[in-house]
């Protein structure tokens, strides 16, 4: 079944000059067909410098509103229409308005997790791939960070920086906890553990890396160590174990699947690009002050 389905959807992107860009937490499945892969950052390159037609975004909504802005004359498809992103949901423009009007002067950097309206109030755009760096070369000492607040506290203690914190988190990441790790540690003595920076500051005080999914994928390639316990969504896992097939990985949790990345399938990528449905758009004024955020993250001020 699976081979059909895959056959038909090589079928049609060849017609719609399509590209499918995959995130790192998808399933299995549709990792398979991805044209690229990765996180973020990685794909919101690629949807900035593709030629197709069509981008078929197996990802969440922010991420597919992402590549629509930074490519307006392109379609771009999310096969699950309600795949959302409830740290997204945890910051709203007027959320952003009180924090800027409660902090005169203080520049605004808006993790790429946030809607296309909250990037549009926002300075700079942010991924966990360059949030440190980003951050770090700013002038300014005191500086708004939404929405996440692990991932703000983790730069702030990196860079020293005053960072003033909005309350959202992501749901999967902020459900891992210190016990966790000492179990995966007592079950795997040798095993080196690698954590996102989404996680609660008590897990990243204990993980060997701090990383995102990007930086796990090129480190597990480069490290000599054969074990590693993962701190993020487990989807990753099915990435790194076919690009490191002597290595052995483990997940930190169980439980750390997120439901919303799991809601696209080979069906509904297939059903996208049949009827050319799901489509994301922006409109024109809240892309055009959105883009300016992700092109200063991406360098193309």
């Amino acid at each position: 079944m699976n081979d059909e389905l895959v056959k038909r959807i090589n079928e049609l992107k060849k017609k719609r000059n399509a590209i499918i860009l995959v995130h790192n937490y998808q399933p299995a499945e549709v990792q398979d067909i991805a044209d690229f892969a990765g996180d973020s950052l990685d794909l919101s390159r690629r949807a900035a410098e593709t030629s197709a037609d069509v981008i078929v975004f197996c990802g969440v909504h922010f991420m597919a509103e992402t590549a629509a802005i930074l490519s307006p004359q392109k379609t771009v498809l999310l096969p699950a229409a309600d795949a959302g992103c409830p740290m997204a949901d945890m910051i709203t423009v007027e959320k952003l308005r009180k924090l800027k009007n409660d902090n005169p002067g203080a520049p605004v950097v808006c993790y790429v997790n946030t809607s296309a309206a909250v990037k549009a109030e926002s300075d700079v755009c942010c991924t966990s791939a360059n949030a440190e760096k980003i951050v770090a070369r700013m002038l300014e000492e005191r500086i708004i960070f939404i929405p996440d607040r692990n991932l703000g506290a983790y730069v702030a203690s990196r860079t020293g920086k005053k960072l003033i914190l909005s309350d959202g988190y992501c749901i999967v990441h902020d459900r891992m906890t210190k016990e966790d790790v000492q179990a995966a540690k007592s079950s795997h003595p040798g095993a080196e553990f690698v954590a996102h920076p989404e996680c609660r500051p008590e897990v990243t005080a204990l993980a060997d890396r701090v990383l995102s999914t990007s930086g796990m994928c090129a480190y597990a390639k480069s490290s000599g160590c054969k074990e590693m316990i993962i701190g993020t969504e487990t989807g990753i896992l099915y990435r790194l174990k076919n690009e490191n097939p002597e290595k052995r990985f483990y997940p930190l949790s169980a439980r750390a699947v997120c439901l919303n990345m799991k809601k696209n399938s080979l069906e509904k990528v297939l059903w996208a690009l049949e009827d050319m449905k799901n489509v994301v758009k922006v409109g024109k004024e809240v892309s055009l002050k959105a883009k300016k955020a992700i092109d200063c993250m991406l360098g193309n001020r």
